[in-house]
């Protein structure tokens, strides 16, 4: 899939959410996370859930830029390291890469970072299931 029609996937399945696909490349990808309040937590920090919302769809993007429109690809295991103090109200950046590629497992990372910055918030690793039949 193209960046066009990831987006218009995106939009269609996941009406809920603002993120921003900003660029996709061979088994990579970039996104943005618009922040506010909602994403905050007690501290002035963006909140964790939120962190690994960005890793979970950037590895989901990044799949369907390969893979093409699995609308059943599932997170099997996505652990995340939390490196730096995200800036509030700064756009969360997640830049993922796929590292394996297989017929039924997908496993890729995202390093996060505060819009602006170079040092990374957070580096998870995931995991996706691909559904057999999405299998080529």
């Amino acid at each position: 899939m193209d960046l066009a029609a990831i987006r218009a996937f995106i939009a269609q399945e996941f009406p809920q959410t603002n993120l921003v696909i900003e660029a996709v490349g061979e088994q990579t990808c970039r996104v943005r996370q618009p922040i506010d309040t909602s994403h905050l937590r007690p501290g002035g920090t963006v909140s964790g859930p939120t962190q690994m919302f960005v890793a979970d769809v950037a590895i989901y993007i990044a799949i369907l830029h390969k893979l093409g429109p699995v609308a059943l690809a599932v997170t099997t295991q996505l652990s995340i390291n939390f490196l730096n103090k995200p800036a509030a109200h700064t756009d969360l950046v997640g830049e993922c890469k796929l590292l394996k590629l297989g017929k039924r497992l997908v496993v890729g990372e995202v390093y996060i970072y505060s819009a602006g910055s170079s040092e990374p918030v957070a580096h998870a690793v995931g995991t996706y299931s691909i559904p057999p039949e999405a299998v080529q």
